[in-house]
């Protein structure tokens, strides 16, 4: 894991995003382009597990919304993840409620990947199978908001603070929610740590102990 819970792979992008935000709200289209390229998979794969196979339409949706407002975003590059994952999850309650239906955890695409740094912890494990075919498995079976603590976490890699804004809720909240859909994925995979027991509550490291 990286520096603040965030995923390795988000940070190592968060300042190309940030340049390409800057540029993209001075009208440049290419640059437009690649902050899409760095933030469509995750976006995408967080829609997936709230929307199911509607994500790609919600997405679409929400990047018309984003591209619309570009000019009133200030922010870096995480600030942008976290901008556009609240108007995502917004398409997405949006759908859901035209649809008159409970949201849905679906499949995470097998492209959003953890790339976890080793050595390996229960919960590193645990997230890294959410890169694999038993996602939809997995994830299904959680509560929503652990579900969505989870993705916004994994797959968009926000912080703690950031993850909160988006669900509008306290970041206490969501690291409890985070740790106990980690906990109950550990426990489906019969994940152990190195006693031999399973996850426990005693300083666990989360996705969610980031603050």
């Amino acid at each position: 894991m990286g520096q603040g819970g965030e995923p390795r792979r988000a940070q190592a992008y968060d300042g190309e995003l940030g340049a390409a935000v800057a540029r993209a709200q001075d009208g440049d289209e290419t640059a437009f382009a690649v902050a899409y390229r760095i933030v469509q998979p995750g976006l995408l794969g967080y829609l997936r597990g709230i929307v199911g196979d509607d994500a790609e339409d919600v997405a679409s949706d929400a990047w018309l919304e984003i591209a619309r407002d570009l000019g009133r975003f200030k922010g870096d590059g995480a600030g942008f993840r976290g901008w556009t994952a609240t108007i995502a999850r917004h398409r997405a309650l949006d759908h859901l409620r035209r649809l008159r239906v409970r949201p849905r955890a679906a499949a995470l695409e097998h492209e959003v990947a953890m790339d976890l740094p080793g050595p390996h912890t229960t919960h590193d494990q645990a997230l890294e199978s959410l890169s694999t075919a038993r996602a939809l498995e997995l994830v299904r079976g959680l509560p929503r908001d652990q579900a969505e603590a989870v993705l916004l976490r994994v797959v968009v890699g926000l912080d703690g603070p950031a993850a909160a804004r988006v669900l509008g809720k306290r970041p206490g909240a969501v690291r409890t929610a985070a740790h106990r859909g980690l906990k109950r994925l550990a426990r489906q995979l019969g994940v152990t740590d190195a006693n031999g027991d399973g996850v426990t509550d005693d300083g666990p490291r989360t996705l969610g102990d980031a603050t």
